[in-house]
């Protein structure tokens, strides 16, 4: 279900996008809200779950974390119990950040951040002595031209 918003909640949640830590004054100041009004929408919008969450979000680089890859999963097992298995082997993985179930030719895409070739092929090993696979490629990002966490919340 959508929740119907208006260009108050919209401008507030693009604010909030770009920085969550802002205080309530100042999110206030840029919606054009008084301080408690903007305040009652920020907790509807949390109640409600339009607002997941507030997170910092890193720098992989700066962490180590350099190589984003795409993994290409195909598999020949579609039986519950392989689908747990595989859900507890990539959700135990902390470089997978991303884990896709997809339609087409393709099973699945896991998203990861590592160091370099050399973690990804640690990765890589520890994965499938957890969990068969059939196939799983990869293609490693040599440019990101864009990447954001944030949402369009202008009015459709």
């Amino acid at each position: 279900m959508t929740l119907e918003l208006d260009a108050i909640d919209r401008r507030i949640l693009a604010e909030l996008q770009i920085d969550a830590t802002l205080s309530a004054e100042q999110l206030s100041q840029r919606v054009g809200l008084s301080r408690n009004a903007c305040w009652r929408r920020v907790r509807m919008l949390e109640e409600s779950g339009v607002i997941a969450g507030r997170v910092a979000l890193l720098d992989p680089e700066k962490l180590g974390y350099g190589l984003s890859v795409f993994m290409l999963i195909r598999t020949s097992s579609h039986e519950p119990h392989w689908l747990e298995t595989f859900r507890g082997a990539v959700t135990s993985l902390p470089e997978i950040t991303g884990i896709y179930r997809m339609s087409g030719d393709l099973d699945y895409v896991l998203r990861a951040r590592v160091a370099d070739m050399k973690a990804y092929d640690r990765l890589y090993q520890r994965l499938i002595a957890k969990v068969p696979l059939s196939d799983c490629s990869a293609s490693f990002v040599m440019e990101e031209i864009r990447e954001t966490t944030a949402l369009p919340v202008q009015q459709r």
